[in-house]
């Protein structure tokens, strides 16, 4: 629209309603700000579209950050139990294979494990304090607090191949099948001399 048409509209209708219509300043300057409006509207539902994405990138994140870190705890805890299970004359034998082997494969298996529960759910797992000595195979259970019952056991057996020497055979078993597959984790030679029993000093 040309300016004096423009302002000859607006004086119009100024004095044609007396004053109680005022022109709006859309026609003052020329509509620009109506074209504004909707990019202003269209960049609001953009960054508020943003701003859940990272909220929820944010909460997932965090989320991650907290199975990783229960993850890593319960990984450290099992490494304890797994050392007083073993007793100071096993571990000086075997403690540097347990750690390079059958170790990571606890961890892969706590953290499939944490995976299957959600994470308000994680505090209500731990671990068992006491592992077995003598010649009993439990190393450590995980197991849910409120209902007491085992999730997942991790076990090692004393084996001896006929004509072979004695191995430490590392599994566990899982509550999903009553804790009847064994799942291998790996196996240690210990020597072809029976080995002491599980705490020995």
């Amino acid at each position: 629209m040309k300016l004096w048409l423009r302002k000859s509209l607006i004086v119009v209708v100024s004095i044609l309603t007396f004053g109680v219509v005022t022109p709006s300043h859309a026609l003052w300057s020329n509509n620009q700000d109506l074209h504004k409006s909707p990019h202003r509207d269209e960049s609001s539902n953009v960054n508020s579209t943003a701003n859940v994405t990272v909220h929820a990138d944010f909460v997932e994140e965090s989320i991650k950050t907290s199975k990783e870190q229960f993850i890593a705890m319960m990984t450290s805890e099992a490494e304890r139990q797994s050392i007083l299970k073993f007793g100071p004359k096993i571990t000086r034998v075997i403690e540097d294979e347990f750690r390079d082997i059958i170790l990571p494969k606890i961890e892969q298996a706590i953290e499939m494990t944490v995976e299957q529960f959600p994470e308000a759910s994680l505090e209500r797992l731990a671990i068992t304090e006491k592992p077995a000595g003598g010649i009993s195979e439990k190393i450590f259970h995980i197991y849910e607090t409120e209902t007491n019952k085992d999730i997942i056991r991790f076990h090692v057996r004393r084996d001896k191949p006929p004509l072979e020497g004695y191995t430490f055979n590392f599994h566990y078993h899982t509550y999903h099948d009553q804790f009847q597959t064994h799942y291998a984790l790996g196996d240690i030679y210990w020597d072809k001399n029976t080995p002491p029993k599980w705490q020995t000093v």
